[in-house]
């Protein structure tokens, strides 16, 4: 007894410790935004805000096109999630029904895949966007994180397909179905909520990404709200703190709300495929 309460005790240390450090950098974020440029400047900072004021607010959206920015990342982020769940949807149901080699072949590769890091795959994007004349455009990086997105949504989709019962489509084939019929009819609707939750995670990577925008997007009009961020640093590294702060909070709050809508379906489309009906 003593040992199981002394490991959970360390147990629920080691989350709060975990806790705090997430925390802190957003919380920090968050002061800094409210700040006025004499505290900024201080050498004995504090947490909270003497004097709040949201003129760093009102001088971020003067110094940068934050809302034009924020349209480019909604549009590109949203046509992502869409085509990444349309494609991901009937591929997870195949590799989730038809366990051949050639499926367990292809889920080894959607692992292998998240550990590519991003340097080693835009040279050949940048080059096949070229080809096709999407360089320098919105429809081009859509299509990026079209690619980026894939691995994972196809990971999460086959977990909720494998919690589906196979009774309900062997049943609807009895009646006739066929299977096109059988996933629309049958499997999509028990699905709606890990599609949901694939499609607003697809979201939340796409409206936070920045390499690939960064690489990609050189035309000002056209950039998403992560690269327009970095415009508030100079030439010379030095960054306009209290803006840049404003800008940033204002950015994260999307992601913010969305994770705490989809936490918990993230968690259980990972563990449904273990389980065994």
């Amino acid at each position: 007894m003593r040992t199981s309460t002394g490991a959970r005790v360390g147990q629920y240390a080691a989350l709060l410790a975990y806790l705090v450090f997430l925390a802190l950098p957003f919380l920090w974020l968050v002061s800094t935004a409210f700040k006025p440029p004499t505290e900024l400047a201080s050498l004995h900072p504090t947490w909270i805000p003497q004097d709040p004021t949201l003129a760093n607010f009102r001088q971020a959206f003067e110094e940068q096109p934050l809302l034009r920015a924020a349209l480019n990342s909604l549009l590109a982020a949203l046509a992502a999630a869409v085509v990444a769940v349309v494609i991901a949807t009937p591929m997870a149901y195949v590799m989730a029904r038809h366990r051949t080699a050639l499926a367990r072949a292809a889920t080894g590769w959607v692992v292998v895949s998240q550990a590519f890091p991003f340097v080693l795959l835009i040279i050949p994007l940048f080059l096949v966007l070229k080809n096709l004349r999407l360089i320098d455009s919105v429809p081009g990086l859509v299509l990026v994180y079209v690619v980026w997105a894939l691995p994972f949504a196809l990971w999460m989709l086959t977990g909720y397909v494998r919690a589906v019962p196979a009774e309900l489509e062997e049943a609807a084939a009895v009646d006739g179905a066929g299977r096109l019929r059988i996933l629309v009819s049958v499997t999509a609707p028990l699905l709606a909520p890990g599609i949901v939750a694939t499609a607003l995670f697809a979201f939340v990577t796409a409206w936070n990404e920045f390499f690939f925008a960064l690489v990609l997007l050189k035309t000002p009009e056209k950039q998403t709200l992560p690269v327009v961020l970095t415009h508030f640093i100079g030439a010379e590294g030095v960054a306009d703190l209290g803006p840049l702060a404003a800008a940033a909070f204002l950015a994260t709050l999307p992601s913010l709300v969305v994770f705490a809508i989809i936490q918990r379906r993230i968690t259980g489309g990972m563990l449904a495929g273990a389980v065994k009906s």
